[in-house]
């Protein structure tokens, strides 16, 4: 019982944390790039100005488009029960629960690309068709990366792979590096940041993400942004245990939890300043060039997974 309430403390972190993370990296950026940018908190001010708000719905919507935003959140809080955090166990520990991650977060993007068609919008729909030729390149790439990391472990529960790479401490071999490369370029894709799209734009020609929820506002907007946040926190935390996988809590013992989560603040903080580096350092890639970077991915982690097998 006293475990299944720290699993439970987890996915409240989870999902409070991740609107000062989307700040947090703003922040950032702005201070890189020379500017004082926005509040560290105003993702918070955001969404309880957009929960204040009625909603405008088309009246060329059906019921997909008022149901999209109450999916994604849940599909999306199902996928934060499955991943540890600052403990090596999950709410939602089972075999086969890395499968059912990916397919969550794919659940999510595609009622939100049939929202974006469901409005009648020229944009929404524009948006919605990138956002499935995005996710048609990432998806695979995603799920081949997590089976390198699930190969060493002989197992696809993600408790038992965060475990298993806590144990086995920092590995030297090649494929290792290119599962962190190959990962990293996907949680770029995965969060809609620079160079794939530009998470701060609303011009109709060039977002990806942003254009399947351009008719959405109040509440529902809010769902759907908060939902953003929490699962930019969840590839982050996925990044952190499997590539970088020291600092977990092993118990819930106090001290240790304490650790572990002092822990992965500091390594989701590092994470978040290489991203905001990123940006800032680099353009908006063209749509026709992203195929490039997430094929590159791919091949990275497919050489990853043929390399543990074989080793």
């Amino acid at each position: 019982m006293r475990d299944m309430l720290f699993e439970l403390l987890q996915i409240a972190v989870i999902v409070l944390i991740a609107p000062l993370v989307t700040g947090f990296i703003k922040k950032i950026k702005a201070l890189l790039q020379g500017r004082q940018g926005p509040r560290i908190l105003q993702p918070y001010y955001d969404l309880y100005k957009y929960m204040r708000k009625d909603a405008v719905v088309s009246k060329e919507s059906s019921w997909i488009f008022t149901a999209t935003p109450h999916v994604v959140f849940g599909a999306t809080l199902a996928a934060a029960a499955l991943v540890p955090v600052f403990l090596r166990g999950s709410l939602f520990s089972f075999t086969g629960d890395l499968v059912l991650m990916v397919y969550l977060f794919a659940l999510a993007r595609f009622f939100i690309a049939m929202a974006g068609v469901d409005t009648g919008s020229s944009f929404g729909a524009q948006g919605a068709s990138r956002e499935m030729f995005v996710s048609s390149l990432a998806e695979p790439a995603l799920f081949v990366t997590m089976l390198a990391a699930a190969l060493p472990a002989g197992t696809t529960n993600l408790s038992s792979i965060v475990t298993h790479a806590v144990e086995r401490g920092w590995p030297t071999s090649p494929a290792f590096y290119m599962m962190v490369v190959a990962f990293a370029i996907l949680v770029i894709a995965e969060t809609g940041r620079i160079p794939v799209d530009n998470p701060d734009t609303h011009l109709e020609l060039t977002m990806i993400h942003e254009g399947p929820i351009l008719e959405y506002s109040g509440k529902s907007l809010a769902l759907l942004q908060w939902s953003a946040s929490i699962k930019q926190v969840l590839l982050f935390s996925l990044l952190a245990d499997l590539c970088f996988p020291w600092g977990l809590a092993a118990s819930a013992d106090g001290p240790a939890l304490l650790a572990g989560l002092a822990v992965f603040v500091v390594k989701v903080a590092a994470i978040g300043v290489a991203v905001a580096f990123v940006e800032m350092s680099t353009a908006k890639m063209r749509l026709f060039k992203v195929p490039r970077l997430l094929g590159a991915a791919l091949v990275l982690s497919l050489f990853a997974l043929t390399a543990e097998y074989l080793m």
